[in-house]
């Protein structure tokens, strides 16, 4: 992977708040990435996050085969500072301005800490910002579209869209975690979540779902696991816990290290680069707004995840390699020669 383009961090003038963006590359198009409100013990914590995290965003655009490059910025209050919200809007607005600064090179849309209606707080002084509330025009939350992405993903790496019977781990009951435990749910999977949150416990529980803490969600034996909280979740230590066949999910950077995966595929665990798995929320969202397709032929694009990643599987099966030396390897030929949008 190269290089990054640019890097830019700031306190802001109204909030005092450091704020900052990366761009990884440009090389496709426009750098997309979600914007991402957390505290971090150190500015070193963060910037290390936000290059991470736009790096990422760079093969997740190619693999998709989208018109757009990587990005990705963070707002970092101070840790336990807890922000009213006049301090919340005035901190959004000081990142628009940043934003706003690089003329389009880099376009924000909701991530951990963000959604829509913080998207329409950064549009008040900047356009370069995408899933405004559907009310205002926009598409809204993309966790619907990144769950059906990751289903698709799923469905490729199982060899089958029967989940009856299978036992699926959800680690992470946010609002993607939510929607693919619903969808699993229906389709016949037992269903076991967790989360840092416990509040979530007993709404889970209503729902006929199997609760687990999270430090034991990861090494339960299970059909599928789906890591669908932070990331770095998957190191030596947890892989050699692992009781899976399948890993696949939409959570960012889940390996403490691309090494990961070579651990991973030793153990017999078949797992899903989690920028290809993760896909549907984007492609979903810049078909929309940026392509100006309707909601079908979005959907449609979201499907095509289960295609990727047959070719990304069959591919490490013929060359003796891994899903994401495959995945990278696809990157890197559409970051070379130029990617084409998909069609449905």
């Amino acid at each position: 992977m190269t290089a990054h383009e640019q890097l830019v961090a700031r306190r802001g003038r109204r909030s005092g708040i450091t704020t900052m963006v990366a761009i990884h590359s440009t090389t496709l198009g426009p750098a997309v990435g979600g914007c991402r409100f957390k505290s971090y013990a150190t500015l070193e914590e963060a910037v290390g996050d936000v290059l991470r995290l736009s790096a990422a965003m760079t093969a997740k655009c190619a693999v998709a085969g989208l018109a757009f490059g990587g990005g990705k910025s963070v707002i970092a209050p101070e840790p336990g500072r807890v922000l009213s919200p006049g301090e919340r809007r005035a901190v959004l607005l000081d990142h628009a301005e940043l934003i706003a600064e690089f003329g389009g090179r880099y376009q924000a849309g909701p991530d951990v800490g963000t959604g829509p209606a913080d998207m329409l707080v950064l549009r008040e002084v900047s356009p370069y910002a995408f899933c405004t509330p559907e009310s205002a025009g926009g598409t809204g939350s993309s966790s619907g579209p990144t769950a059906a992405g990751v289903l698709a993903a799923l469905r490729a790496a199982a060899g089958t869209p029967d989940m009856t019977g299978r036992r699926v781990v959800i680690s992470g009951y946010g609002s993607v975690g939510a929607h693919l435990a619903a969808s699993l749910q229906a389709a016949g999977a037992d269903v076991v979540v967790s989360d840092i949150d416990p509040g979530k416990r007993a709404g889970a529980e209503q729902r006929g779902l199997t609760w687990v803490e999270p430090e034991k969600a990861l090494t339960l034996t299970a059909d599928v696991v789906i890591p669908a909280a932070v990331g770095g979740v998957l190191g030596p230590g947890t892989v050699a816990r692992l009781d899976t066949p399948l890993v696949v999910g939409p959570a960012n950077n889940q390996l403490t290290d691309d090494a990961v995966a070579d651990d991973l595929a030793a153990r017999g665990v078949r797992w899903i680069p989690d920028y290809v798995a993760s896909a549907g929320g984007i492609l979903y969202t810049l078909s929309r707004e940026a392509e100006g397709l309707g909601h079908e032929a979005a959907l449609a694009r979201v499907e095509t995840i289960e295609d990727t990643v047959r070719t990304i599987l069959a591919a490490a099966e013929a060359n003796a390699t891994t899903p994401l030396h495959e995945a990278a390897a696809l990157a890197g030929r559409r970051l070379t020669s130029g990617a084409e949008p998909r069609t449905p």
